[in-house]
């Protein structure tokens, strides 16, 4: 469904000045919407929304790591964003100039966040935790006047410190910023760098108080820079307009989420990712919707942590992902009913391909309507999924439904750029222009932009999204995993999405990663790796080969016999990055004896140790 993002979508936000045209697509395939008018992230999140909810809580801070809680008004959140914002101002921060945060999951992130909107200077925010090497590429690719960062922050209840990695990352900078600041939460004890650090609450009493004025932006002019996550080589910078995402984000809270002002939202996800900075910082605030900030896990101290904070805050809309179900799967499901979700319109789940099964049992077990969307960071916000603010559609599990509003996706053929009919599986591709709220550019590197997003798809300019999906004929679209997770079985192309489909159906499998590996007789076989919902015991080797030729016959049964993985290995977690997405690549290289390269996101390093040994 493409709909003509004008002037009354566009009118969702305030605009100091109007835009004299919604679209300047002269210069293919580059985008600019909102021509001429001026806007302000920060303006539509806080101050906007004063006069109707200044008591009203904006953001919601639950740490199950710290155990502590605090609720901010609008106002209040008014208050300790203009603080931020003077505080940035008296580093020298100015309009278009960057600030790069290295931040747990606290509220100071936020305001910080916000700050840089207000000011009209540029955030980049750096998954907390991130190894030095990484880190200092991102500085050196940014440029920051000012880093942001903290001690250090908690997850599964193990402090990680982040100030060490920061001062090993600053010294291999090329040029690294003169001010760092630091928020000191008292988990990691640490040395300021005489000079060059300060000090968040002193400088945030120092500044309190202050009513920092609003910088206008032009639409077009850069709000973010995100860089993506398992980026190899030079880092790739996800450069954001302000005036489209505004629109964009805007209008999704209301018809892909079905919100209204006055809602309570509730996303999971990480600031450090593209999730929490359109989905925790600016769409439910833009929308004049109370945010949850989270930090913890969803099993910590039990599975029913998540229904708990829904019931608590009556939560409207909750986003995750389909890891964190995943995990949730391995859990008592009577957790699902203990608690009054009578608030819950609905789930969504995004970051990677949502399986049939496990949307099958959370829709199960809460009685709610599970929604998948897909998207990417470069997208923004949803290019695929149900949009019942707009129509009601039935859902069909395993299928992210259809393109919402302001994308023209279509399924085309790698080898000829033709788009193919419903059933036949191809590259997920966007006809230009890209919509409001889609990155404008790769910072600093527009030829990049170009040839990166734009060349792949043969004889047609069409931005390739690298994902196979294929359409039924309802229209429903089904994303079939990454074009580079094909293997190639004695001439037989498969994709490894489709065997972990097919191995979840399996009741005992809680979750799966399948990867192609190098065979000298039939080219490359697939390996699978399975979570199990209750181990075999590690002694009783009978059971764990009866149980993987059960699995055998799903596959055989479903995909055929050449689909068949080569060996299912049983393990206790499978090896992923904080923000669940699985490391595929890195299982593969260890089934091959390979170096498993970058590791910098892995969230459990043991994980990846558990496959080796089954290998032995």
């Amino acid at each position: 469904m493409r709909v003509f993002l004008g002037g009354r979508v566009a009118a969702r936000i305030h605009w100091d000045e109007s835009f004299a045209r919604v679209l300047d697509d002269s210069r293919p395939p580059f985008a600019r919407w909102y021509v001429g008018g001026r806007t302000n992230l920060c303006y539509n999140a806080v101050d906007r929304w004063l006069p109707q909810y200044a008591d009203r809580p904006a953001l919601v801070w639950v740490s199950t790591e710290v155990d502590r809680e605090r609720v901010y008004t609008r106002k209040q959140l008014y208050d300790e964003v203009n603080a931020a914002a003077a505080m940035l101002r008296g580093l020298g921060v100015e309009r278009g100039d960057r600030v790069l945060l290295y931040m747990p999951m606290v509220p100071e992130a936020v305001f910080t966040m916000l700050a840089c909107a207000r000011i009209g200077a540029v955030h980049s925010v750096v998954f907390g935790g991130f190894a030095s090497v990484n880190l200092a590429q991102r500085i050196d690719d940014a440029a920051p006047k000012v880093v942001v960062s903290a001690d250090g922050g908690s997850r599964a209840g193990k402090v990680q410190a982040y100030k060490p990695l920061l001062d090993k990352a600053l010294g291999l900078c090329a040029k690294p910023p003169q001010s760092v600041v630091i928020f000191d939460r008292g988990l990691a004890p640490f040395e300021p760098v005489a000079g060059r650090d300060l000090d968040y609450d002193v400088l945030r009493r120092k500044h309190w108080g202050q009513a920092v004025p609003i910088t206008w932006l032009e639409s077009s002019e850069p709000s973010y820079v995100l860089y993506t996550s398992g980026t190899t080589g030079r880092p790739k910078g996800v450069q954001r307009d302000t005036g489209g995402y505004a629109v964009a984000l805007a209008a999704s809270m209301e018809y892909v989420f079905g919100g209204k002002p006055g809602d309570t939202y509730f996303c999971t996800s990480d600031i450090g990712w593209v999730v929490g900075h359109s989905y925790i910082v600016y769409g439910p605030l833009i929308a004049g919707q109370t945010t949850i900030l989270y930090e913890g896990t969803p099993v910590r101290p039990d599975g029913a942590i998540l229904w708990k904070l829904v019931e608590r805050f009556r939560v409207n809309a909750l986003f995750s992902s389909p890891t964190a179900v995943r995990v949730l799967k391995r859990q008592d499901p009577a957790l699902l009913k203990r608690h009054d979700l009578s608030s819950l319109r609905a789930v969504y789940l995004a970051g990677e391909p949502l399986d049939e099964p496990t949307a099958r049992w959370l829709s199960d077990g809460l009685g709610k309507p599970i929604i998948d969307n897909y998207w990417q960071t470069e997208s923004g916000w949803p290019i695929l999924s149900a949009q019942p603010g707009v129509e009601f559609t039935p859902a069909r599990f395993g299928s992210p439904s259809f393109p919402t509003y302001g994308y023209d996706v279509r399924v085309v053929s790698e080898t000829t750029g033709e788009d193919l009919p419903a059933g036949q599986k191809g590259v997920v591709a966007i006809v230009p222009p890209l919509p409001p709220g889609a990155m404008s550019t790769i910072w600093g590197d527009d030829a990049r932009f170009v040839q990166t997003y734009f060349t792949s798809i043969p004889g047609r300019q069409y931005y390739s999204t690298f994902d196979w999906g294929r359409v039924d004929a309802d229209g429903y679209w089904f994303i079939l995993g990454r074009t580079d997770d094909v293997i190639n079985v004695a001439g037989h192309r498969l994709g490894t999405r489709e065997i972990e489909e097919s191995i979840s159906t399996h009741a005992g499998v809680a979750e799966c990663a399948v990867v192609g590996v190098a065979d000298e007789l039939k080219g490359q076989v697939a390996m699978a790796f399975v979570v199990l919902k209750q181990a075999v015991p590690a002694e009783d080797l009978d059971a764990a080969r009866a149980l993987e030729g059960d699995i055998m016959r799903v596959v055989e049964q479903q995909l055929g016999a050449v689909a068949r993985p080569a060996r299912i290995r049983f393990v206790g977690a499978l090896p992923k990055t904080r923000s669940g997405k699985v490391l595929r690549r890195a299982i593969a290289a260890v089934c091959e004896k390979r170096d498993p390269g970058d590791l910098t996101t892995i969230e459990d390093p043991s994980a990846l140790e558990q496959i080796k040994e089954s290998l032995q």
